[in-house]
């Protein structure tokens, strides 16, 4: 229990024979329930994962409803096919919720989520200051200073992407799978269509946007050990950078059927805008009639300061739902 509250964690794992035991072990005293999900692994993941169970604790059965008198269970949980760290991720998320817990905690498989600062991340859940909690390694140099400069850079950039689909223009990191989130959060936003790729994390944060959820991102420093990265960049990079476009679409469409005209009519004016004059330029350049180049040019800043304009409401009407946590 953390001040009152049932507080179960999802351990994704893929792979993880060298690292995953450990993970359980260190758990600190406050988790009541842990949800091991071994992601279809091919070495011996999954027999490490049965090793820390004991026969009393395999049942699922009891729910965390009992004012904190059960004893923590690890619930190990195995995948038929690979389905990535977010569909793992998933299966957790909906056994704690059909289990009844109140905060769920994501902490990988891989060892780098350091086990002490579960209690910092939880606590602006726990105190109802916000419904998901994040970290993020990019507040401050020392605590990123860790982190390969190439992974600072693409950090950085899909930060501003993720901002920009999501709506939440205060928050940084969110490659960051260190959360923490209160079930009632989970079940508004959706979380059975999460996406279950690498990108699960920008995925979720656009749909806690959309469902008027509040995010805490609670400094924390980036960790790196002998832990294998399973993202291939070329998969990763385009799969993401696409589930990020159609989120941030389908984030307007719901501003709009919500009655929040002004932000999807600024951001698809500025796109239409720039593409007319786009298409302008181009029909030009083509006829030889460069003297032409000067409306499009006028239609392209036009386009810039309609999108310019836009994103600062777009975060100013959201200013109130991110915010960041002093430890």
């Amino acid at each position: 229990m953390f001040n009152g509250h049932s507080l179960s964690v999802v351990v994704p794992a893929y792979n993880e024979e060298d690292h995953v035991g450990e993970v359980i072990e260190t758990l600190p005293d406050c988790v009541d329930r842990a949800y091991v999900v071994d992601d279809c692994s091919t070495d011996d993941t999954w027999s490490v994962i049965q090793d820390h169970v004991p026969d009393c604790q395999r049942s699922r059965s009891r729910a965390l409803t009992d004012g904190g008198t059960a004893a923590r269970s690890v619930v190990p949980i195995r995948h038929e096919e690979n389905r990535g760290v977010g569909g793992a991720i998933k299966t957790g998320y909906l056994a704690a919720i059909d289990d009844g817990t109140d905060i769920v905690v994501v902490m990988g498989g891989d060892g780098q989520m350091d086990p002490d600062l579960l209690p910092a991340l939880v606590a602006p859940v726990a105190d109802h200051r916000a419904d998901y909690a994040k970290g993020n390694r990019l507040l401050s140099s020392s605590d990123s200073s860790s982190m390969p400069t190439f992974r600072q850079v693409g950090n950085l950039l899909l930060s501003s992407l993720t901002r920009l689909a999501s709506g939440y223009w205060g928050i940084g990191d969110p490659q960051n799978g260190y959360t923490a989130a209160s079930v009632s959060a989970l079940e508004q936003c959706g979380v059975e269509e999460m996406y279950e790729f690498y990108g699960y994390c920008n995925d979720l944060l656009v749909k806690l946007n959309v469902a008027g959820c509040r995010v805490a991102d609670v400094p924390m420093p980036a960790e790196y050990g002998d832990e294998t990265s399973h993202i291939d960049l070329q998969t990763y990079v385009p799969r993401v950078s696409w589930m990020l476009a159609s989120n941030f679409f389908w984030r307007l469409r719901r501003y709009a059927a919500g009655e929040r005209y002004a932000i999807p009519a600024g951001y698809v004016g500025s796109v239409a805008v720039g593409a007319c004059s786009l298409l302008w330029a181009v029909t030009a350049i083509i006829a030889g009639k460069t003297v032409l180049l000067a409306a499009p040019f006028g239609g392209f800043l036009l386009a810039t300061l309609l999108f310019v304009a836009t994103a600062a409401l777009d975060r100013r009407s959201n200013a109130h739902r991110a915010t960041t946590v002093d430890n």
